[in-house]
């Protein structure tokens, strides 16, 4: 979930009444090919220089105030971090920190699905008329492997001029996330199903209703059920309203000259729910990210097969280190140093990478507490990629 802001988040009040519909814009842009990084033979940088990196990402104009990276080689975890997670009381990032995972929280939406297929509940080839016939008939001929890897064409709900009319005058306002399909329900496919790949904020959104629909239960359950607890995550959650489970990893709007605003609290995570909605910690999601690249007994291996059959230069939003390609829920980062498996993402005060080897061994995250994509902050980008591509050097060395 890519959520523009270029606004100062205090007062809320004047937050509501200047807030334009550009501002909280949605991207969902179609994917660049991003070009693989050249390899250069140059061997992985040192500990040292890793932290040199992140102290000069914390120190550039418009940057993060602060970044946290954890890098997990067997059972061996390293923790890197630079700047704070909290511009009032200066204490640095913690692992133990909540924070909003943005578009990671796609790829969980993605392992509900793909372990219900491997449960026989679902299929690949189940389609939106099979089993949420009451949305929009244009829509029927959708399956589910085309929601997970973004061919749909499905109209994105987060960029309709109602979603973002409400959004303006109310950013905290409790949607019915059960419901945000709605906003583009009288639309037509943007293009023929499986014919080109788009971001789209809906796909994931039909994703988790499609897993209601097949099992009975509410996502929310779901998640626990099938990804929460089997992989100890206890400091996971899908809330609906604004607040974040303390401590937390502040998020900021980082607009020199003016100092951080503090906007962690500023959007209701009901408006993006099983696209973008899940607050985690470090720790959760470096484990998260393990399983999800490679972890064996996760997911079967005829699913984990499908999971990987990739788009070339189908790159996720923000794109992540080297050469993208999109898959089932998940992307392959090719960098100079080797391929990782993960997912990104954007969100008013939080930039997240989250990836893991093809054996489930080793694994990354790295997170920043302020937003950058294509359209916010691209320059930001691109120096936030070359970091993530010296630590996944690290990892793989």
């Amino acid at each position: 979930m890519s959520v523009r802001t270029a606004v100062r988040a205090r007062p809320l009040a004047r937050l509501r009444l200047r807030l334009p519909v550009a501002a909280l814009a949605v991207s969902a842009a179609l994917a660049a090919v991003v070009q693989p990084a050249e390899a250069t033979g140059t061997p992985p940088p040192s500990d040292k220089a890793l932290q040199r990196e992140l102290n000069e990402l914390v120190r550039t104009a418009g940057g993060p105030p602060g970044v946290i990276a954890l890098l997990r080689r067997g059972d061996r975890t390293a923790v890197y971090r630079a700047g704070v997670a909290d511009t009032r009381t200066g204490r640095p990032p913690r692992t133990t920190d909540h924070m909003r995972i943005a578009s990671v929280a796609k790829a969980f939406s993605g392992a509900v699905a793909l372990r219900l297929v491997d449960r026989q509940r679902l299929d690949l080839d189940d389609t939106i008329g099979e089993r949420l016939p009451s949305l929009p008939s244009a829509w029927h001929r959708v399956t589910l492997r085309q929601l997970l890897n973004h061919t749909s064409g499905l109209p994105d709900f987060s960029t309709a001029p109602a979603f973002l009319d409400i959004l303006r005058e109310d950013p905290r306002h409790r949607f019915d996330s059960r419901r945000l399909l709605e906003f583009v329900a009288e639309k037509d496919l943007d293009f023929p199903p499986g014919s080109r790949y788009a971001y789209s904020n809906s796909d994931n959104i039909a994703v988790a209703l499609m897993a209601e629909a097949a099992t009975g239960q509410r996502y929310e359950r779901l998640l626990e059920q099938l990804v929460y607890r089997p992989l100890d995550l206890r400091q996971t959650s899908l809330p609906e309203g604004y607040r974040l489970p303390r401590p937390y990893l502040h998020g900021y709007d980082v607009t020199p000259p003016a100092p951080p605003e503090d906007i962690s609290e500023v959007l209701s995570a009901s408006g993006v729910w099983a696209s973008g909605g899940i607050v985690s910690t470090p720790k959760d999601l470096n484990a998260f990210a393990r399983a999800w690249a490679g972890g064996r007994g996760f997911l079967s291996e005829e699913t984990r097969r499908s999971q990987r059959t990739f788009i070339p230069g189908a790159a996720s939003e923000p794109a992540g280190p080297g050469a993208n390609a999109g898959g089932l829920a998940i992307f392959r980062y090719t960098t100079r140093c080797g391929t990782v498996y993960g997912h990104t993402g954007n969100f008013p005060g939080y930039t997240q990478l989250a990836v893991g080897t093809a054996d489930g061994k080793r694994s990354l995250t790295f997170s920043i507490n302020t937003q950058t994509s294509k359209s916010v902050k691209p320059e930001l980008l691109a120096k936030v990629r070359a970091v993530q591509e010296d630590f996944v050097c690290a990892l793989l060395r």
